[in-house]
């Protein structure tokens, strides 16, 4: 799985990277961590503009990205994610491989979850978002030719083998008036899609990297990061030559939401005094 895992992710990457979005590398270099040892930290910067709803949009810049940090110490990895006008928002994601179905409830071993805080995420009977559904990633009409698993039927967890289970400990913060629990509700939301169309292709793909070695899979990576680099720089220079422009528009917020874009630094438009009266007002246009 730890081929796996770097080979889903180099390449769900390519695929997702295009129109001047998607994910840049900006470093992928050896480290060694006091405690879990030799391992890789990877730094890339996600541009994701379009892919926010329209009340995120009201107060992101036209272009930015989120810059995202991984520390690969399989089978635990750390990955944190931070926007640099955006002090006070923060993701953290510690994983942990083990080969069981997800029976360990105190696997990071400092104190066990809490069970109304844990989520189980099925790849065979979960839904995904339909624009994410292909029938040749759909585990219950998978075969594998390679090793010969698949398709998964319903309660494969209990009886499948091997199996393995990727736990995922969560933690989000926007410490913003106004945004913090409708945003921090919207990143658990897009992690959980994310993870389970992530680790549905890790398995639909395993025949493209079943007997890999990690020499291997580290340059397969090399070679995809090169073309997902290419394809986001490529798209971006294009947008700002005037190739594809983007059409301005205006974005209404609240008095109380202009008030803490102000505390972050985000410019906004003059706000007019609302201690009289209750008003909504239009942002610049982009």
């Amino acid at each position: 799985m730890r081929i796996g895992q770097l080979y889903m992710i180099s390449k769900h990457s390519c695929e997702q990277s295009g129109g001047g979005e998607g994910v840049e590398v900006v470093r992928n270099e050896p480290d060694n961590h006091p405690k879990y040892g030799a391992g890789q930290l990877t730094e890339k910067r996600i541009y994701l503009s379009s892919k926010l709803p329209s009340w995120v949009k009201a107060f992101v810049p036209r272009i930015f990205y989120v810059t995202e940090k991984a520390w690969n110490f399989y089978p635990y990895t750390i990955t944190e994610y931070s926007v640099s006008f955006l002090p006070k928002f923060s993701i953290r994601i510690e994983t942990r491989f083990e080969n069981n179905n997800g029976d360990n409830d105190n696997v990071f071993g400092d104190k066990p979850t809490p069970a109304e805080n844990v989520c189980f995420l099925d790849i065979l009977s979960d839904p995904i978002p339909e624009k994410h559904y292909k029938e040749s990633e759909d585990l219950s009409l998978w075969q594998s030719s390679k090793t010969g698993r698949g398709p998964l039927e319903k309660g494969w967890r209990d009886s499948h083998k091997p199996v393995m289970c990727s736990y995922k400990r969560v933690e989000c913060s926007f410490e913003v008036y106004g945004f913090q629990t409708k945003t921090e509700e919207f990143i658990h939301r897009n992690i959980r899609d994310i993870l389970l169309v992530g680790h549905r292709q890790a398995v639909a793909w395993v025949d493209e990297w079943h007997g890999l070695c990690l020499e291997e899979v580290r340059e397969y990576e090399r070679t995809m990061q090169e073309k997902t680099n290419s394809k986001v720089k490529c798209s971006q220079n294009s947008t700002d030559s005037g190739v594809v422009p983007r059409p301005a528009f205006f974005r209404s917020i609240s008095v109380t939401d202009e008030r803490s874009l102000k505390k972050m630094g985000v410019t906004t438009a003059a706000v007019p005094d609302p201690s009289h009266s209750t008003i909504r007002l239009n942002s610049t246009p982009e």
